[in-house]
C-alpha cells in the first residue's frame, strides 16, 4: 500500500467508575414514628414529592397551643393599647402621674413583643408540622428504604431513611497518569489540542454506549502513590443504562495530528529487543528494511512518527518471503481480504515476478 498523510485524532482509552450526579440523603428534621412510606423503592421521584409520613399529631398539638398563645397575646396587647390610649389625655391634664402613663407605655410595648415572639413561635410549630412530611429534595432515581413503618425517625441517626440519586446525568471519573496533562498543555501551545472534543463511554466488554460525553476538568493534584490525576467527565443518561458504581472505559481526546502517517499492524515487524520495522518497495522495485519509531495504535493501524515519508510503498503481506535488495512486483493491497485469497494471489505474483516475492 502507499503510504498517505490523514488527520486522525489520537485518544486515551481509560477506565473509570460512574459517579451520580446529584446525591441526596433523605433524613428527617423532626423525631417520630414513620407511620407510611410513600414511594415505591428504585422508582424515578420529583423534587418535593413526599416520601415518609411521620406521626404529625404531637405536632398539630403544638401547633394548636401556639395559636392559644397568639391570641391571648393579642388580647393583652389590645388591652394595653387602649389603656395607654386613656391615660394620654389625662397625664397632659395632669390628672395623673407621670409614671403611671409610663407604666401604661411599657405595657403596651411589652405586649407587643410578645405578641411578635407568639407568632415567631407558631410559624416554629407550623414548620415542625411540614416536616412532618418528608420530601424530596431533588429528581432522581430512589434506593430501598432503610426503614419501615413503626421505626422512630431520629434527627441524629447515622445511617438516612433512603437516598435519591439524579442520573439523568452522570459523571465518570478517570484516572490518567499525570505525564498526559504536560502532553496536552504542549499539543494546545503547538495548536494540535483537539479542545471540546466528544469523549466515548465504553461498556466493560467494549461496546460503546449511544451516549457522547464532554470533558470537564482534570484534576490538579498528584496522587504521590500512583502519580495520577483524576478527570472528570460528564454524560447524558436518559436511558438510566449508566449506573452509579459501574465501572466502564472512557476514550478521552488527547490531541489531534493532521499529517499522521499510518501503515496496518500486520505491516509491522519487529525484532527481539522490540524494534519496529517495515519493508518498503523503492522506486526501482527492490525491498528495503527501514526501522521506523511508531505511536499509538487505532483502528486496527498504528500511527509511524519516524522513517516513512508519504507516497513510499510499504509491503503490508508477503514480507517473509522477500530479503532486502529483492526485486518485487507490488500489487495493491486489499483490507479484509479471505487469507487464502491473498495467498494464491501472492503466489500468482511471486511467479510473474521470478520468485521474488510481493
Amino acid at each position: 500500500m502507499t503510504i498517505s498523510p490523514s488527520q486522525i485524532a489520537v485518544a486515551d482509552e481509560l477506565p473509570g467508575r460512574v459517579l451520580a450526579y446529584r446525591i441526596a440523603e433523605i433524613r428527617p428534621q423532626v423525631n417520630g414514628v414513620i407511620q407510611r412510606r410513600l414511594f415505591e423503592q428504585g422508582t424515578e421521584v420529583r423534587a418535593g414529592q413526599p416520601l415518609f409520613q411521620i406521626d404529625s399529631a404531637p405536632f398539630r398539638a403544638d401547633v394548636g397551643t401556639a395559636e392559644a398563645s397568639l391570641q391571648r397575646a393579642q388580647a393583652t396587647l389590645a388591652r394595653a393599647r387602649t389603656q395607654e390610649e386613656r391615660l394620654a389625655p389625662l397625664v397632659k391634664a395632669d390628672a395623673i402621674s407621670g409614671q403611671a402613663y409610663d407604666d401604661a407605655v411599657a405595657a403596651r410595648d411589652q405586649a407587643a413583643a410578645e405578641l411578635a415572639q407568639s407568632r415567631a413561635t407558631l410559624q416554629r410549630q407550623q414548620v415542625d408540622l411540614g416536616f412532618a412530611t418528608i420530601r424530596s429534595p431533588i429528581s432522581g432515581r430512589i434506593d430501598q428504604a432503610m426503614v419501615t413503618e413503626g421505626a422512630l425517625a431520629s434527627t441524629g441517626a447515622a445511617e438516612p431513611l433512603a437516598t435519591v440519586q439524579q442520573i439523568d446525568r452522570v459523571y465518570v471519573d478517570v484516572r490518567q497518569p499525570a505525564a498526559r496533562l504536560e502532553m496536552l498543555r504542549e499539543a494546545a501551545r503547538a495548536g494540535t489540542a483537539d479542545q471540546g472534543a466528544p469523549v466515548e463511554i465504553l461498556g466493560s466488554g467494549g461496546q460503546p454506549y449511544p451516549v457522547t460525553g464532554r470533558l470537564l476538568f482534570s484534576g490538579i493534584s498528584v496522587d504521590p502513590g500512583t502519580g495520577e490525576v483524576i478527570a472528570r467527565v460528564e454524560v447524558p443518561n436518559p436511558t438510566r443504562a449508566l449506573l452509579p458504581g459501574m465501572f466502564v472505559r472512557a476514550r478521552l481526546p488527547r490531541l489531534t495530528l493532521p499529517d499522521a502517517l499510518t501503515v496496518p499492524e500486520q505491516a509491522v515487524l519487529r525484532d527481539a529487543t522490540g524494534n519496529a520495522s517495515v519493508s518498503v518497495v523503492g522506486k526501482d522495485g527492490k525491498v528495503e528494511v527501514r526501522p521506523i519509531s511508531t505511536g499509538d495504535a487505532r483502528n486496527g493501524a498504528i500511527i509511524v512518527t519516524q522513517g516513512l515519508k508519504a507516497g513510499e510503498t510499504v509491503i503490508v503481506e508477503g514480507q517473509d518471503r522477500v530479503q532486502p535488495g529483492a526485486q518485487v512486483k507490488p500489487v495493491p493491497w486489499r483490507q479484509g481480504q479471505p487469507q487464502g485469497q491473498g495467498q494464491s494471489q501472492n503466489q500468482s505474483q511471486d511467479d510473474n515476478a521470478g520468485g521474488s516475492g510481493r
